[in-house]
């Protein structure tokens, strides 16, 4: 398998499940805004709406957006996709968790990384916006256990930390919400975490 990913975006948590499951893989980076991997290529020939990630397979098939990938990944090693009491509706206690980390939190943080440039009332109605998700998704670990499916890590810890690391690169304090600060912590000092960030240039 070859992913394709840029440091840092969303396709880091396809990344990390990758690490976590010791599967083999290798990377191509790309450039999102040239159009272009790091080999040369036109990254349109991969994925024509040009966004990572991209998950491609010796017969050659692509797999495209976040969320199926995350979900694929999550089929193939079903340790990351269920909480360990195997419970009926595990399964699709992830798809939820993976829907709302994807329409609701991932676009909570969209217009920090949109290059425009937002009036002082804008900003704080964005603001306002992002601490509201930041909020609901603190509730949902209040449920217990380390994770969001419990004690065992699953695809959607992996999305919700790509997603909550970046308030370290927009300057958005975690301190509100010391259980969500400490939860990204934890995912951050696990070793596949390490590897990944190491991997995509980011490591502190």
């Amino acid at each position: 398998m070859k992913l394709f990913y840029k440091p840092g975006a969303c396709s880091m948590a396809a990344h990390l499940l990758l690490n976590e499951a010791s599967a083999s893989y290798s990377l191509e980076k790309v450039d999102t805004e040239a159009g272009l991997t790091e080999t040369g290529a036109a990254y349109a020939d991969t994925n024509p709406r040009g966004y990572v990630p991209a998950l491609e397979f010796a017969s050659g098939d692509v797999l495209t957006e976040n969320v199926a990938i995350l979900h694929w990944l999550g089929e193939q090693h079903p340790e990351l996709s269920s909480d360990s009491t195997g419970r009926p509706l595990d399964r699709f206690r992830t798809l939820e968790l993976l829907s709302f980390l994807s329409s609701e939190l991932h676009k909570g943080f969209s217009p920090y990384f949109s290059g425009q440039t937002f009036s002082e009332d804008r900003a704080r109605e964005n603001r306002k916006k992002l601490d509201a998700k930041l909020g609901q998704f603190d509730a949902l670990l209040n449920k217990g256990g380390d994770y969001l499916l419990g004690d065992t890590f699953s695809v959607a810890d992996a999305y919700a930390f790509v997603i909550l690391n970046w308030s370290n690169f927009i300057g958005v304090s975690l301190d509100a919400w010391p259980g969500t600060k400490a939860y990204l912590e934890r995912i951050a000092n696990r070793p596949a975490t390490r590897k990944t960030l190491e991997e995509e240039g980011l490591a502190a």
